[in-house]
């Protein structure tokens, strides 16, 4: 964990004005509790959107190694319907945790995924602000990183359907466990700042961890382009 903050990794990490942006979007939210005075029940329904967002994304992905290797078809043809079922059950749960959390089960009905949506969007004033911008700034790492610099060429379906939940398990495990003290304390302003606090420290570590890779595939091709290095 320390390795991420080395200050000479944070500095290469933020020359890069991908990483600024990225940094400026885990931030947002400080606007919409100053502005639209939300509590943690909106910022945790706008993370759980965030994983639909990934979800989403990573079908893009999967699909995408098509192009370079067609042999991929029928994996991507298999993996991709299983990865939306099994996915979409584990927001599914993670979401009906979530209404249940901060409506303290008053809602009725069975749950679905369109009502939880609907619920999340609606749980703040200017949510479909912020959660187009989730959907810009992953639109733009997956246009620059995974396309223009070719990322797809070295993964496969396998890897890329796997990719998501050890990020989303990681920070939303620590992201409830802030929500949990945050809504039954009847949402005090400590503890909105200590939810976007986790989610700023998370997106620092994963930019940090974007710039190694870059870092990486750059001293790979000086390798073995020494002449152009």
């Amino acid at each position: 964990m320390k390795s991420f903050f080395d200050p000479d990794l944070i500095a290469r990490t933020y020359r890069d004005p991908l990483a600024v942006a990225v940094l400026l979007v885990d931030l947002l939210p400080i606007l919409a509790v100053l502005v639209f005075g939300w509590g943690a029940t909106p910022l945790v329904a706008l993370y759980w959107l965030e994983n639909l967002v990934i979800g989403v994304f990573t079908v893009l992905r999967m699909v995408a190694t098509l192009a370079a290797n067609v042999a991929n078809l029928f994996a991507v043809l298999f993996i991709i319907p299983f990865f939306t079922l099994h996915y979409g059950m584990f927001c599914f749960g993670h979401g009906v945790f979530i209404q249940a959390l901060a409506t303290s089960g008053s809602t009725s009905g069975t749950p679905d995924m369109s009502g939880l949506v609907n619920w999340a969007m609606q749980s703040g004033q200017g949510m479909a602000w912020f959660v187009a911008a989730i959907i810009f700034i992953n639109l733009a790492l997956y246009g620059a990183d995974y396309l223009m610099k070719g990322e797809f060429r070295d993964t496969n379906p396998m890897v890329e359907m796997f990719a998501p939940y050890g990020r989303i398990v990681t920070l939303h495990v620590a992201i409830l466990l802030g929500a949990v003290l945050a809504i039954t304390a009847n949402e005090p302003l400590w503890g909105v700042v200590f939810l976007i606090f986790l989610r700023v420290v998370f997106g620092l570590i994963v930019s940090a961890m974007r710039q190694r890779k870059l870092d990486r595939a750059s001293q790979a091709h000086a390798k073995e382009f020494p002449s152009a290095a």
